[in-house]
């Protein structure tokens, strides 16, 4: 724990001296009422003092008998100290993520398509609002067979309360430094979940034409194991899964159709592509599945 800087430490007391009750005065110096006097102050007649509770006994009192000897017990070994602590990237049962990027899951020799609900993969699932990204991550999540967690990175840039640059208002320094941390964020979660285990899908807007919302950001924070998968309905879903939304995750119907149009630059790519016009979510998760594991198989280059 760290100190706060600026505090003043409590002053120091000189040797043989504290300002705790029952601590020890200077010799020569009263107690304070109530407490006997200390070795080397004022006593009272006969030289002795009084314990507390207890009359004076007389100005001659008996000599002192020398004490009987006893045999001294050889002193105890010192404990060992505390035990170690846990190995360097280890805090108990939860294991810290390497300093490597995550790399690509190894496919099985014998299967030439990979069970991916069982594989544990680091999903990147990317597409323009509305179309469908964290309702089909959440699902997803939800049932597969190995443990995996959902990250939203429009979840993790809205932590920020006080002060939140809402891209709404204008993509500028604010909000693309918030962004970035949130990416960052995001890309040491997925690695802490994988490093224990734990599979993981990421969902965010991710554009072909903008480095910046691209995703070298999120390659070199997660790794190259990381499965991008693009999820790309039509532009009248899209307007429509928009129309129902509410505060700050709705946006205008241009701000939609221009981001829309933009995904398009994704085909081509060679990344997976998911039109889920015609999908309902389960189907959409299932399309989902063949797509990771044909990435797993033949990871796309990007």
């Amino acid at each position: 724990m760290q100190h706060v800087t600026g505090v003043p430490l409590p002053p120091s007391h000189g040797p043989g001296v504290t300002g705790a009750a029952g601590a020890v005065q200077h010799p020569g110096h009263p107690a304070p009422p109530g407490q006997p006097p200390v070795a080397g102050g004022p006593h009272p007649a006969g030289g002795q003092v009084p314990a507390p509770g207890w009359p004076a006994q007389g100005p001659h009192p008996a000599p002192a008998q020398p004490a009987p000897h006893h045999h001294t017990a050889p002193p105890m070994a010192a404990p060992s100290g505390p035990p170690p602590p846990p190995a360097d990237g280890a805090t108990g049962p939860v294991t810290l993520p390497p300093g490597a990027p995550v790399p690509l899951p190894d496919a099985p020799q014998d299967q030439p398509v990979i069970d991916a609900s069982r594989a544990a993969v680091a999903v990147l699932l990317i597409g323009p609002a509305g179309a469908g990204k964290t309702t089909v991550a959440r699902l997803w999540a939800d049932n597969r067979r190995v443990p995996t967690a959902h990250i939203s990175l429009d979840d993790v840039r809205e932590w920020v309360r006080s002060g939140f640059a809402n891209p709404q208002s204008g993509w500028n320094e604010n909000s693309e430094a918030q962004y970035r941390l949130a990416r960052r964020t995001c890309g040491f979660a997925a690695r802490n979940f994988l490093a224990n285990g734990i599979s993981c899908i990421l969902d965010d807007a991710v554009f072909p034409d903008r480095p910046v919302v691209g995703l070298g950001g999120w390659k070199r924070h997660v790794g190259p194991g990381l499965l991008p998968v693009v999820l790309l309905p039509g532009l009248e879903v899209v307007l429509e899964r928009n129309a129902a939304r509410s505060g700050n995750r709705r946006l205008s119907d241009e701000e939609v159709a221009r981001i829309h149009g933009r995904m398009a630059g994704w085909y081509g790519s060679g990344l997976p592509i998911i039109d889920n016009s015609t999908y309902d979510v389960t189907q959409t998760a299932q399309v989902l599945d063949e797509a990771i594991a044909r990435s797993i198989a033949s990871p796309p280059t990007w």
